[in-house]
């Protein structure tokens, strides 16, 4: 199954705010709920492979690309189970992929990804990401690709 190749996730509950007149989450909450996954899964790299001064030096990273497919609806308080991993990593780029399952069901209710680049914050141009990044990301990420 698709979400076995994911080692990371967190649990999100629909809120009032997300939700329409129908209890229907809105579509753009979906990309919050991406960020707060992606927030996690950096917190976590940068705890346990001692990441913290490449992610916060003299370099930043900024989305590039941003997508979501919405399969199924999530609802006013669904649990939501939001798997995220590192898919690839280039030159001065790396992409992430989101799998949403809504708990009750098991079922996958969206898909989607992004891409950050690293930027040099002095010039504002990319920037090659370090050694350093690609190790930890292969040591917690086996399948990724590196596409240098």
């Amino acid at each position: 199954m698709e979400k076995e190749n994911y080692k990371h996730s967190i649990i999100e509950v629909v809120r009032f705010h997300e939700v329409d007149m129908l209890g229907v989450c809105n579509n753009a909450v979906y990309f919050n709920y991406f960020e707060d996954a992606r927030i996690k899964y950096v917190q976590e790299l940068i705890k346990n492979y001692s990441l913290k001064e490449i992610m916060a030096g003299d370099s930043y990273f900024i989305m590039a690309h941003n997508e979501a497919d919405y399969i199924e609806p999530a609802l006013l308080e669904d649990e939501l189970l939001v798997y995220t991993r590192i898919k690839f990593v280039k030159n001065s780029s790396f992409g992430f992929r989101h799998l949403i399952e809504k708990k009750s069901s098991g079922k996958i209710i969206t898909k989607g990804g992004g891409v950050f680049v690293h930027i040099n914050k002095k010039t504002k141009t990319p920037l090659q990401l370090p050694k350093e990044f690609y190790e930890a990301v292969q040591d917690f990420e086996p399948a990724v690709e590196i596409l240098k």
